[in-house]
């Protein structure tokens, strides 16, 4: 019995040694593979934190207007602007050894496995904040024993490489609160209306418990279960000694107000100006689509928001609504090119084609002032005579002959001045100086001034025949504005990527001079002609139905064709274009519909100017101003029944003074006051007070 006992325990003792050696070998080889992975996990480095974020537009005062629309809203925002409250409550419910561990949390491991093991079932998690951001990051969501490897080694390398506050950082912006919202900042402006950093403790408290089920336990989804876990978290919060008992009862009762609205809806505030803005970034600034949609992108844009509230109003009053007429509208500083509003159409969610930047329409007679001031250039004055009557245009070359004729076929059927011929807007006197000029003149004068469609050289042009984009017309218009100086239209102002470092930004220099300054400040005040009854002919100046009501100097011009219907105007400080016209070319037809694009500019540039000084057009030095006499484009003199004060450049005001009024022997000169080109050589304060 003795020999057999000796021998059992022999057997034992054999077996104990080998179990033994053979947990030392597999504990070696476990040390082994464990620091093999830590030395593989330091040779890797850092994982990339590339998180997919929304970019986000702004307009120029800094507030939000868009963002890229993929259906999830992603906002970073670093963690000294998160609310502490919010911080410690997620720590508290989420991991509550989170600055003790480094990625697993065992004690909370093996309290899981006996929970599951009891229950026979996966009832109790276990993962970190640190294992969930690796899987928010890196990973499906799917249970596999792949993925909780590829998660756990994720872990070790956050750990390795990252401080506690970045991966704290990095979870609180990546993980879901339902409603299409990742992050806490998209969170808290959905829920709550506010940003991350303005929440309360309460609120903080009720957000921290979303994430654990966002169907369960957003508060509208389910008030009842989200205000349990919100007790649950300030229970935990003051166990964690984070807050103490009256703190958490009174959080618990506050009374909560709830949002349950994304800032910017789906499509955002400007929606064909944040199409624009797209198209630039990609095109023009060479950023690709993905980084636009997803890169977590800053985009300072140029809108005035309260410009595109005034032009969304006018466009909605003034644009029939029985009718599928179109619109396209822009505005814009002419100092510097930068785009204040934008309208592409009537409704964009209909059609986002954008009539502003896309389409090409005949301009009509908007045209006219490149071909006027091309005649100034060439020795043209405001009162250089021609004759307004049908005329019927024949040429050598073989061309077909032409014979336009002016609106209800009414003509003057005598001399008018250049100055007249534009505020009546004649079509005879403006194929007239066309021709006179040469075809190609008006158009190199086009390119000249930004203008990139194709222009034919026929006689036709004059009356804007070919197509052009109403955003071009608005930057041409500016160069009138500012006295000479090309502005390329602005819609950027400045980028920043997710790291808030600036990968753009616009220079906002002056351009080069394109226009004599003395000739801009000539077309100027010829422009201010359409407003002038004192320029009234064989008809009314075409901005007659404006006068009345104009709290200041505007220049403009309209234009008009079968299809088109146009305003483009400006004063120092704002231009704007308005066209207006059915999508498939069918014919502007009542007069109702004529006058619409004119309602919808001058209404716009009333409310947008109307905090702003009434301010002139500044004369330029190289100009006189002379009293005229409208009829003969002669200096006027005292008893001339209507006079003009008109802009020349210095050297080719007219020399002749009317006599038509006078009495016989009287002298024109002797009753006539000094002309307007000595009153402009006074001191300030003289010309001020008269004296």
């Amino acid at each position: 019995m003795e020999i057999m006992t000796d021998q059992r325990f022999r057997k034992t003792a054999k077996l104990f040694r080998a179990v033994l050696f053979i947990g030392i070998i597999l504990a070696a080889v476990l040390f082994l593979i464990y620091f093999s992975i830590l030395i593989y996990a330091k040779i890797l480095g850092p994982p990339a934190l590339a998180v997919p974020q929304s970019t986000i537009y702004m307009a120029d005062d800094g507030s939000m207007i868009g963002e890229s629309h993929t259906g999830q809203k992603r906002y970073w925002v670093p963690i000294q602007d998160i609310s502490s409250d919010l911080v410690k409550a997620t720590v508290s419910i989420e991991d509550r050894n989170f600055y003790e561990h480094r990625g697993f949390d065992y004690k909370r491991i093996a309290g899981a496995l006996l929970a599951d093991l009891k229950a026979m079932a996966k009832v109790q998690g276990a993962s970190t904040i640190t294992q969930q951001y690796a899987r928010n990051l890196y990973l499906s969501h799917d249970k596999t024993w792949k993925r909780k490897l590829t998660e756990a080694f994720y872990t070790i390398r956050l750990e390795m490489n990252y401080s506690k506050k970045e991966i704290l950082e990095g979870y609180l912006n990546t993980i879901y609160y339902g409603n299409g919202a990742y992050g806490v900042q998209a969170a808290s402006l959905y829920y709550f209306g506010k940003d991350a950093k303005d929440l309360s403790l309460a609120e903080s408290a009720m957000l921290a418990g979303i994430p654990k089920g966002p169907s369960t336990y957003s508060p509208l989804a389910n008030q009842e279960k989200a205000e349990k876990r919100q007790e649950i978290i300030l229970q935990a919060m003051e166990t964690k000694g984070f807050i103490d008992s009256s703190t958490a009862d009174k959080a618990a009762a506050e009374r909560l107000t709830l949002v349950g609205k994304h800032p910017t809806g789906n499509l955002g505030q400007a929606p064909y100006f944040q199409d624009a803005v797209q198209n630039e970034l990609k095109y023009n600034l060479n950023i690709d689509d993905r980084t636009i949609a997803l890169g977590g992108l800053r985009v300072y844009t140029t809108l005035n928001l309260e410009h595109q509230k005034t032009a969304e109003e006018m466009v909605e009053k003034h644009l029939l609504q029985d009718t599928n007429i179109q619109t396209g509208f822009i505005s814009m500083n002419p100092k510097n090119g930068h785009v204040t509003s934008m309208i592409g159409g009537r409704d964009y969610e209909s059609s986002p084609f954008n009539r502003a930047v896309q389409a090409v329409r005949q301009p009509g007679s908007t045209f006219k002032p490149l071909l006027y001031y091309a005649a100034l250039e060439q020795g043209f004055t405001p009162t250089t005579m021609m004759k307004s009557e049908l005329t019927t245009f024949r040429f050598e070359n073989g061309k077909t002959e032409y014979t336009p004729h002016n609106f209800n076929n009414k003509y003057a059927n005598d001399d008018i001045t250049m100055a007249q011929a534009l505020a009546l807007s004649d079509n005879v006197y403006a194929v007239k100086t066309h021709l006179f000029l040469g075809e190609d003149v008006l158009v190199d004068t086009a390119k000249r001034f930004g203008l990139t469609t194709k222009m034919a050289e026929v006689p036709s042009l004059a009356l804007g025949t070919s197509g052009v984009k109403v955003i071009e017309m608005a930057a041409a218009y500016s160069l009138f504005a500012n006295g000479g100086k090309y502005v390329e239209p602005v819609l950027i102002e400045r980028v920043e990527n997710h790291n808030g470092e600036v990968i753009y930004e616009h220079d906002d220099h002056s351009g080069d001079r394109i226009l004599k300054p003395e000739l801009a400040s000539v077309m100027n005040h010829m422009l201010t002609g359409m407003f002038d009854p004192k320029l009234n002919g064989y008809s009314s100046v075409t901005g007659i139905s404006m006068v009345d009501e104009m709290s200041r100097p505007y220049a403009g011009k309209s234009g008009s064709t079968n299809t088109d219907s146009w305003m483009i105007g400006y004063t120092p400080q704002l231009v704007s274009a308005v066209w207006t016209g059915y999508d498939k070319g069918r014919p502007i037809e009542t007069s109702t519909e004529q006058v619409i694009s004119k309602n919808i500019w001058f209404n716009f540039m009333e409310k947008a100017l109307k905090d702003e000084p009434a301010v002139n057009f500044p004369t330029t030095k190289g100009t006189v101003g002379v009293y005229i006499n409208p009829e003969n484009g002669k200096i006027a003199s005292k008893n001339c029944p209507v006079k003009r004060l008109t802009y020349f450049k210095d050297g080719t005001e007219p020399q002749e003074y009317c006599t038509d009024h006078l009495e016989d022997g009287e002298h024109p000169v002797e009753h006539e006051k000094q002309p307007a080109k000595e009153q402009d050589k006074k001191p300030w304060y003289k010309r001020i007070f008269g004296l």
